[in-house]
């Protein structure tokens, strides 16, 4: 059940990885990127940031940034509502850019996000944006992809 103005999300599927996405192959690597914003929009609606860790590098600033404030606001009986993270297209050509790094172009948006306290205060809202263009970088290892960059391709 997602969560609402009346309370935290409840029995959120976990994300799976895709079987193509354990490949170090081109597919393998833009199934990864949906894969890893798909955990990225599960930590914003539980809470839980430990598929978003586990898909990330631990280089990558962006994804550390994202699970402190995603961690901080879960805390004290607060919430998040929304947030979900919609992929409208990947594109990597393949190429290496690093050693053993890739990189993909993400098109991808934001639903509202809504922030409530813990006695159920709207605290704030974030409204949705237009999409945006990404960028994740990320290395191919003994245990498969990891985000080691994802940022915005426009400030």
């Amino acid at each position: 059940m997602p969560a609402s103005a009346s309370g935290r999300a409840q029995n959120v599927p976990v994300p799976v990885l895709p079987e193509v996405a354990k490949k170090k192959t081109k597919e393998g690597l833009e199934a990864f990127v949906g894969y890893w914003y798909a955990t990225l929009s599960y930590a914003y609606e539980t809470g839980d940031t430990e598929p978003l860790e586990s898909a990330s590098g631990p280089a990558c600033g962006s994804c550390a940034k994202v699970k402190t404030e995603v961690t901080e606001w879960h805390s004290d009986g607060r919430w998040m509502a929304g947030g979900k993270m919609h992929v409208e297209g990947v594109h990597s050509d393949f190429i290496e850019t690093g050693t053993a790094e890739y990189q993909a172009v993400v098109q991808v948006y934001q639903d509202t996000t809504d922030y409530y306290l813990a006695d159920a205060t709207l605290k704030g809202s974030v409204p949705r944006q237009p999409a945006i263009g990404d960028i994740v970088i990320a290395g191919f290892g003994a245990s498969g992809w990891k985000a080691n960059t994802v940022e915005h391709l426009v400030k």
